[in-house]
């Protein structure tokens, strides 16, 4: 059980957030987002997922792999996946071909060394990978090639962004188009320079939304990312935010834009002036964003990545309408159970007494405001919902407020069979046992956590 005290920031915020309702609770939103953000919750027996390949700060020779069901909390599939030939490699972005593959291409070479291919791998699992080639990418008198991005238009061509720069000003940067010409990537169209964006700029990431282009992109000399749309892929871009106009700050790098399962955009960057990685959301098509948070668990260790997302079968589901006893899925003879309202998680046996028994069962139904999630409804009616940060049972009050306080999101859990709930109003944060509360709190990245925001249901005790 854990028992290490709360960070000072923690007991802080506690403090000063005790007398508000749960629905009151700024759990670090940016100002004008509070509310927007809900987590949406997969349909029965699927999963989001989203995977990323990053080499290592303290290794450019190698990648590892993981994954996550909530784009925030990323956990290790594999260490040490993929290394290439050449020994280095860079900036990988990865994406999934209709042909059911994973391929990643990337930098070649460490960030001083010229060079003028960038590298192709391919995966049918996302854990065992195998190098294709290295394609030399032809422009006169290239200096080096860096940073390549994968960019699949709405059409189904595959394109790839890539970062060049000629021996004549080897540090001076333009991003150029590459275009697949075979549906084996074996073969390309010859480099455009993408209009626009113009030269000194660096890793280039391209999202399409209806017939818009929009470009996220380093400049280098300022060292903040900037923004641009195009009507075209290949440009003219027309760049309408430079300097930190989203707040991320400066040596910024390395940006990958996903859109969240509920709407919103995520960015994800590479910190290098800090050693820190970083993401950040907006739920108004890129006009504002929220203030940037470390990535749990893997900022400080994952450098420059691309974020692919999948919907895939098997996710954690729970039978509705059912009675059911939620078991510690690491202290196996711990279960929720209510006392005073409060949900606590004491020690439940055969030889528990009948009254201990009811309290801890719960019936498991479609989450009141959303039915592909959960709330849990005690034997008098009331609903687990969270309220400063505890887990607590109270009576509906019919408000939407509390409707999204008492949903949860079933996420896959730590241990085979085991499930974590993620709040449905505070996307990011989950139950998980503290001192033998169950309280509602942010993961750290750590396999500790995981574990104890992690629960099974099992026959009810009553």
């Amino acid at each position: 059980m854990t028992t290490r005290p709360p960070a000072p920031s923690r007991r802080a915020l506690l403090r000063a957030m005790a007398v508000l309702p749960a629905t009151a609770l700024v759990l670090g939103e940016a100002p004008g987002l509070l509310g927007t953000a809900l987590a949406a919750a997969p349909a029965a027996g699927s999963a989001t997922r989203y995977t990323i390949v990053p080499f290592l700060n303290s290794n450019d020779g190698t990648v590892n792999v993981y994954q996550s069901d909530d784009a925030t909390d990323f956990r290790l599939v594999q260490s040490s996946a993929y290394t290439p030939p050449s020994n280095r490699i860079r900036d990988a972005s990865i994406f999934k071909h209709t042909n059911g593959y994973y391929y990643v291409t990337y930098t070649t070479h460490t960030w001083q060394d010229a060079s003028t291919t960038i590298g192709f791998a391919r995966s049918s699992d996302r854990v065992n990978w195998t190098f294709l080639y290295d394609y030399t990418v032809p422009i006169t008198n290239l200096s080096r090639a860096w940073a390549p991005e994968w960019f699949v238009d709405s059409d189904g061509s595959v394109n790839v962004i890539v970062s060049c720069s000629v021996t004549s000003d080897e540090w001076i940067f333009t991003p150029y188009l590459l275009k697949a010409t075979n549906s084996a990537l074996t073969a390309w169209s010859s480099p455009v320079a993408l209009s626009g964006i113009g030269s000194n700029h660096i890793d280039t990431y391209i999202v399409k939304v209806g017939s818009t282009y929009h470009a996220f992109t380093k400049n280098e000399t300022a060292k903040y990312i900037e923004y641009g749309t195009a009507s075209s892929l290949a440009g003219p871009y027309t760049i309408t935010r430079t300097g930190d106009w989203a707040g991320w700050g400066s040596y910024r790098e390395g940006p990958s834009v996903i859109q969240l399962d509920n709407g919103a955009w995520r960015i994800f960057f590479d910190g290098y002036g800090d050693g820190y990685y970083y993401y950040s959301d907006s739920y108004d098509s890129f006009a504002t964003w929220s203030a940037p948070k470390a990535l749990p668990g893997i900022s400080g260790t994952a450098r420059h990545f691309t974020v692919i997302k999948e919907t895939v079968t098997g996710g954690p589901t729970l039978t509705k309408n059912a009675t059911r006893s939620i078991r510690s899925a690491n202290y196996t003879t711990r279960y929720w159970q209510e006392q005073s309202a409060l949900l606590n998680l004491p020690v439940v046996t055969s030889s528990s007494t009948t009254a201990e028994k009811q309290a801890s069962t719960f019936t498991v139904v479609a989450g009141l405001a959303d039915a592909n999630a959960y709330s849990f409804r005690d034997a008098a009616g009331n609903y687990l919902r969270h309220y400063s940060f505890r887990g607590r049972f109270d009576a509906d009050d019919g408000t939407s407020s509390f409707a999204k306080d008492a949903t949860f999101v079933a996420r896959t859990g730590s241990a085979s069979g085991s499930v974590r709930f993620e709040s449905y109003n505070y996307p990011g944060y989950y139950l998980r046992h503290y001192n033998y509360q169950l309280r509602v709190e942010q993961p750290d990245g750590t396999d500790l956590f995981r574990q104890d925001s992690s629960f099974v249901a099992v026959t009810a005790w009553a």
